[in-house]
């Protein structure tokens, strides 16, 4: 799956989708991340992986602010998307979430029909201008998300009926309906069976084709399948970051290298 293409070419400016430099998170007086840096590619899937309470999750959640929602975060240094300070004061976080798209480790569909979660996000971004605008969408989201022959005569029966991997997939739909430029997937496979990981996980290696797709996981060896990157927490720290073959088979430094023989973790 490894595109060697971005890994093994020099990576350009024009490559760059996400620019993290110097970032800080505190949680009331807990420092959960220190000092990040790390450009995230376009069209690529960048792994974060590490021990549990390590930060990768923490740090994926300041790429879309879903830390604003917690009123003890605090965060200090920078995140650009496309070159763009995503905390400057007038950057709107409804807009940004539009953009940059998040997935959840539990399949979440609203309590609406297939139909209605796919198309919520577009309908309050104004992304249709009429229904046949709304159903072209709402397709081509299930059809992007490997569902639509699956649920296409069931459109308006409740997501929530849907099996677990479904749900997942569900989900991605949601999240891809509005045209982001950045997906966002938070252990996206800890709930499901080995067969829908499966699937989410080709799933996950075509979406790379139009996305930068971000990906927690605590599986290496799910890292190692769908990622080009991967990017090493510890203990709040990102201790690597390189091409996913070079952290897996040659690691630069002893805790990476720790962690993969399963020392630590």
């Amino acid at each position: 799956m490894n595109d060697m293409s971005l890994v093994e070419r020099e990576v350009t400016q024009d490559d760059i989708k996400i620019t993290a430099r110097d970032v800080q998170v505190y949680y009331g007086d807990k420092h959960a991340i220190k000092d990040v840096n790390v450009d995230i590619l376009d069209k690529t899937v960048t792994a974060f992986i590490g021990p549990s309470g390590c930060g990768k999750s923490t740090f994926l959640r300041c790429i879309n602010r879903m830390n604003d929602t917690i009123d003890i975060a605090r965060i200090e240094g920078k995140i650009a998307l496309d070159g763009e300070d995503i905390y400057d004061k007038r950057v709107d976080p409804v807009q940004l979430r539009a953009k940059v798209g998040m997935v959840f480790q539990k399949p979440n569909p609203f309590p609406k029909s297939i139909y209605d979660n796919v198309a919520y996000g577009p309908r309050i971004h104004g992304l249709a201008r009429n229904r046949a605008d709304l159903d072209e969408i709402v397709e081509k989201s299930l059809r992007g998300s490997a569902l639509w022959n699956e649920v296409k005569d069931r459109l308006h029966e409740p997501g929530t009926g849907l099996s677990g991997g479904q749900q997942q997939r569900l989900c991605i739909a949601r999240a891809v309906a509005t045209a982001p430029e950045v997906l966002l997937m938070d252990e996206p496979c800890s709930a499901l069976d080995p067969i829908a990981t499966s699937q989410v996980e080709e799933l996950i290696d075509q979406l790379r084709e139009d996305f930068s797709v971000v990906i927690v996981t605590h599986s290496m060896q799910q890292a190692a399948r769908v990622s080009q990157k991967t990017a090493f927490f510890h203990l709040g720290n990102l201790v690597e970051y390189g091409d996913t073959d070079d952290i897996f088979t040659r690691p630069q430094d002893p805790r990476t290298e720790s962690y993969i023989s399963g020392r630590i973790g």
